[in-house]
Formats: C-alpha cells, structure tokens, sequence
C-alpha cells in the first residue's frame, strides 16, 4: 500500500499542479521539495522511531502522508509549495520505517524470505500503481487519483494496529 500510494502520488503531483497553472520549473521545484523533505523524514522517523517506537511512527507519517496528499487538492498554488517538505517526510519516512519493521519483527533466521517477500511486493505494487490510477484519472480526473491515493495511505492504519495488537508483551512475557 506504501508504495503504490508513494509511486502514484510521484507520478500525479506534476499534473496537479499543472492543472493549477505551475510552470515545468515549479513543477521541478515541487518535486525537489518532496525529494528533500523525504530525505529529512528518513533521519527524523528513524530518531521518532528509536524514541516512540515503530508503530507510533508509522502511524504519524500515515497519517501526515494522507492528510498532506488531501490537503493538497483545497490548497493554493503557493501554500503546496510550502506543504510539500513536510508531505516528503510522510511519503519516505512511512517506508523508512516499515522496512526497519522487518527485521524488528521477524525472526533473524527468516530476515532473507521476508525482505524479499517484502521488496518483491512494494516494487510490484508501486510498478502497478500509476497504470492504475491512471485509468482513475482518465476517467475521474487527477483531483480523484489523487484524492484516492491520499484516502488510500490509510489502509495502512489497521495494519499498524494488528502489529501493535500482535507484538504487545502478555502478561506471561512481564512474568
């Protein structure tokens, strides 16, 4: 789900903002924001990770993810610029933490099956995700891939929740 979320939103935010009167350059601009507030979000959600845990941050960059793609279809030109760095953080701090989760979760010994298990699929998903919405867009128009997308990052959330529910000590782990 990240990374389809991830790959379509790449793919549509230039026609958003076209679609607002961007010039090309913004839309170079634009894109390095959300390049640069990624990098920022993979350091910061790995430090928010090692402090509030794995989930809690998943859950924060879900969560910022989704309301910053949302927002972007009710915001000014001017005021997406400024939103942008922030919704980067979302974007790659989610999969900077969900691939720390791999190894937090599973047992050493199946770190290999699982890794690939989980590449296999984020990459699969992500290749799939701009054809398919796509299609949405043709017919629907870019402000509806893009408000599907933004909805979609929250599938994510009961997810989180069944790994938190799943991992939590018992009292037979406190004894």
């Amino acid at each position: 789900i990240d990374s389809a979320v991830i790959y379509g939103f790449l793919t549509f935010l230039p026609f958003l903002l076209m679609e607002q009167g961007a010039a090309v350059e913004s839309v170079g601009l634009a894109m390095a924001l959300v390049f640069g507030g990624g990098a920022a979000g993979k350091f910061l959600c790995g430090v928010a990770a090692e402090r509030v845990g794995i989930i809690r941050t998943a859950v924060l960059t879900i969560l910022i993810k989704a309301a910053g793609i949302l927002a972007l279809l009710f915001l000014p030109l001017w005021a997406i610029f400024a939103v942008l760095p922030f919704l980067g953080i979302g974007l790659s701090g989610t999969s900077s933490v969900l691939y720390a989760s791999v190894a937090e979760f599973v047992e050493p010994e199946r770190h290999s099956r699982a890794f690939a298990l989980f590449y296999t699929l984020g990459i699969g998903s992500g290749a799939v995700a701009p054809p398919v919405f796509g299609v949405l867009s043709d017919a629907a128009g870019v402000p509806v891939s893009l408000a599907a997308l933004g909805l979609g990052a929250t599938l994510m959330l009961p997810f989180c929740v069944m790994l938190a529910f799943a991992t939590a000590p018992t009292a037979r782990d406190k004894a």
